[in-house]
């Protein structure tokens, strides 16, 4: 197998979240008619967001996950980081709503988004500094 596999498979699983997020933007787009910005439409603008908060925060945990496997991490850590970084970014945009900061499942999509953010973040640097 290749050296980043577990980074693969979970950076596929991602894209694909990914895809759907940029489709419910040029859904809602066509619909309303609105090229740039929002047009002070919030269904969109809600769209924009949860599509923006998936690409401001996946791209940095997929970062780090390949330097812990690049690095020799543990494959059940990063599977089952990589398993809970999936399950967040799928709820996460169903808890970002224009009218409501505090939805349940916001919560979990920003606590299983950090966790493993904060773990990969964590094995990269102890891997760097016992490199040493």
């Amino acid at each position: 197998m290749g050296v980043f596999h577990v980074t693969a498979l979970y950076g596929a699983l991602l894209a694909f979240i990914g895809v759907v997020l940029i489709l419910r933007v040029i859904v809602v787009r066509a619909s309303t008619r609105v090229s740039i910005l929002h047009g002070d439409d919030m269904v969109l603008a809600q769209e924009i967001r949860r599509h923006g908060n998936f690409f401001e925060h996946v791209p940095l945990a997929l970062v780090l996950m390949a330097l812990v496997e690049a690095n020799g991490g543990n494959d059940l850590i990063l599977h089952s980081m990589g398993a809970i970084l999936v399950a967040a970014r799928i709820v996460q945009p169903f808890g970002l709503h224009y009218d409501r900061i505090m939805h349940p499942l916001r919560v979990l999509g920003s606590v299983g988004t950090l966790l493993p953010m904060t773990t990969f973040g964590s094995i990269a640097l102890w891997q760097a500094i016992n490199a040493f």
